[in-house]
């Protein structure tokens, strides 16, 4: 099992050792007791990235995105209701 928490001295002198173990998995450095930042493989990052940048359409863009053919639309023969006054 890879190793996931790294004090910051750790991380500087066993640099490449941090790197290659986020490559498996995310890796947490800590500067004193305390987590600091979290080293993760770039194919990770990038999936990040495209998730945060992946947004759903604004009400207002699905309104905009409705077909605009002006075309005309059938109505119902009903009969209307009565209201008592």
């Amino acid at each position: 099992m890879a190793k996931r928490n790294w004090s910051m001295q750790d991380a500087k002198s066993r640099f490449n050792e941090l790197v290659e173990a986020a490559r498996r998995s995310p890796q947490t450095v800590t500067k004193h007791g305390k987590p600091a930042v979290v080293v993760v493989d770039l194919a990770e990052y990038q999936r990040l990235q495209q998730l945060e940048r992946a947004t759903a359409p604004s009400f207002a863009d699905v309104l905009l995105a409705m077909p605009q053919d002006d075309g005309d639309f059938s109505r119902d023969a009903v009969r209307i209701r009565d209201v008592e006054q």
